[in-house]
This record gives structure tokens, C-alpha cells and sequence, in this order.
């Protein structure tokens, strides 16, 4: 051991004018985190067992979970105090730029065999449904929401729509408001309960509320933009409209033409001609009016009844 054909200089001297990244930097052991020190501030390598010390220039990355959302471990607090900045990520501020990320991580989902076109609007209600789980006070807010938690809603979203699609023929398949009844198997585990609280709801109940008051939420924004409150007083005639995520595009179509053209303005959300578009503008108006208690609905048999 004391011949220099067995000196071992370890990954990050070997690192030398180069970047090395460390992910999990909590996890690392004490000792190993006090090992850091000389390189940290001294910008120094030494070898252990050995009379040995030289200079090194490299730049050291950490990463690092709140500590809220990490149990195994923490930064000491003398590592801290050798780092030279910490940068403090955050969630995205506006609904917008959250879409902005979730769009860029779909990437070609959308695409391939069997096409998927989602009107921007269910696009608002994923993100938003999001936000308003970090904002609710049956979940804890210091560990919050799961990152992938819009990204794997989106994606459970994309595969009902698909399958209603190959189920009917519908090409390219749209995503409806009642394909948002299977985000329970997505969304499940991604929300940490506030269990110090006095609100004794399940997680789905809990999802529940918080996907009903993201509807709302970005329902209002079209109220004020398309006057679409006014499609409520076709229900005072005993209107009735039957929805589900696997009825066929033109089962809408059908039930559409019984009722006055007032629904055209619905269509003015995702301008299209297309059966498929059309029925999840109906699904959304209609959700959205319920959540504004401007209708009712009933549900049967996995089948949603609208009705005033």
C-alpha cells in the first residue's frame, strides 16, 4: 500500500478542470460531506495514508430536495457555509408558463400512430388543477405537489382520449372533461395530505375538490370572454345532455341539434368543425356551469346527466 502504483485519486480529482454534479447531496454521510471541505475552500486534493497534496480546479454542483421533501439526511451546517451560492428553484408563477413546461415535456405524445388534439382549454384545467393542489389547505404546503404531477395527469388524459378514439374511429382523438375521471390513478401518491390538519377527507376526495374548483376557475375566464353563462337558460326547457369519456363524438352531434344555436358560442373556444373538438367544448361548458351551480348533474352507471 505505500508503493505510488497504488495511490487511488477518487472521482473528483480526476474531475480536474472539469464539472462534476452530485445529486442527492443530503444522503452523503457526514464524513463524506466533511471530506468536501479542503476541495470547497482550499481548492486542495489530499490523498489519504499518503504525504501527498496538490491543487485542483474544477466547479462542484449539488442538488438537493427541500429537506421537507428528503428524511434520510441534511447538509452540515459547515458544507453550507463552503458553498459558494445556493440557487433556489421554484414552481412556475403563471398558469401560462406552466403550460409552456408541460407542452415541452408531452413532446411527441400527441403524435405517432393514432394523433391526439387537445384544445388549449384542457390544457388551462390540467395546469390549473395543479395549482390549485398547491394552494389547497387539505394538503400539506411545505412538501406540496409532486413536480410530474401535471405531466402524468396529462398523459392518463391522452390515453382515454386514445382509446375512445380507437373504440370509435374517431381520428385524431380529443380529450373531453370526463377523461378527467381517470386521473385518480395518476394523481393517487403525488399529494401528501396535510394530516396535522383537522379535515378528515381522503386523498380522493381531496382531488375531487380540487379538480371541481380548477374547472370553475378557468371556466369564469371564458364566462367573462364569451358570455357562455347564457347557454344555461336552454336547461329552463328540461334540457338533458348524457356525457361519458367512452360515448362516441356524434352521440353529441345528435343531441346538439335538438336544442337552440345559442350553443355556437361554446364552439368559439376551439373554433373546429371537427364532432370531436365540438363534444369537448359541450363537456367543458357544461361542467363548467355546474360548478357555477347553474345547472345539475347526476351520475349513473358511469354515465354524467346534465339538466337544470
Amino acid at each position: 500500500m505505500s508503493t505510488e502504483e497504488a495511490l487511488s485519486f477518487g472521482l473528483i480529482p480526476r474531475m480536474h478542470r472539469g464539472i462534476f454534479a452530485m445529486n442527492e447531496l443530503p444522503e452523503l454521510d457526514d464524513l463524506v460531506q466533511v471530506g468536501l471541505f479542503n476541495i470547497l475552500e482550499e481548492r486542495d486534493v489530499q490523498i489519504r495514508g499518503y504525504p501527498i497534496q496538490f491543487d485542483i480546479d474544477l466547479v462542484i454542483l449539488f442538488s438537493a430536495n427541500p429537506s421537507t421533501y428528503n428524511r434520510s439526511g441534511k447538509v452540515i451546517p459547515q458544507l453550507k457555509d463552503r458553498i459558494g451560492s445556493i440557487v433556489q428553484t421554484h414552481y412556475p408563477s403563471e398558469r401560462d408558463q406552466g403550460i409552456e413546461i408541460l407542452q415541452q415535456e408531452v413532446g411527441n405524445d400527441l403524435d405517432g400512430n393514432y394523433p391526439v388534439q387537445v384544445p388549449y382549454f384542457m390544457f388551462q384545467i390540467v395546469e390549473e388543477i395543479t395549482n390549485q393542489a398547491r394552494r389547497s389547505k387539505y394538503i400539506d404546503q411545505a412538501s406540496g405537489v409532486s413536480a410530474r404531477f401535471s405531466l402524468a395527469n396529462f398523459r392518463m388524459l391522452i390515453a382515454s382520449a386514445r382509446q375512445r378514439g380507437v373504440v370509435h374511429g374517431e381520428k385524431p382523438a380529443v380529450p373531453r372533461i370526463s377523461d378527467l375521471g381517470h386521473i385518480y390513478s395518476s394523481s393517487l401518491g403525488k399529494l401528501e395530505l396535510d394530516l396535522m390538519g383537522t379535515h378528515q377527507m381522503s386523498e380522493r376526495q381531496v382531488l375531487d375538490a380540487v379538480v371541481a374548483q380548477a374547472i370553475e376557475v378557468v371556466f369564469k375566464e371564458y364566462v367573462e370572454e364569451h358570455g357562455l353563462s347564457d347557454i344555461a337558460e336552454i336547461f329552463r326547457g328540461g334540457v338533458r345532455v348524457e356525457v361519458g369519456d367512452m360515448l362516441p363524438s356524434s352521440h353529441y352531434a345528435e343531441r346538439l341539434r335538438q336544442v337552440p344555436p345559442a350553443w355556437n358560442k361554446a364552439f368559439e373556444l376551439n373554433a373546429s368543425e371537427n364532432d370531436a373538438v365540438r363534444a369537448s367544448c359541450v363537456e367543458f361548458v357544461l361542467a363548467g356551469l355546474y360548478s357555477m351551480e347553474r345547472i345539475s348533474r347526476s351520475q349513473r352507471f358511469g354515465k354524467i346527466q346534465y339538466e337544470f
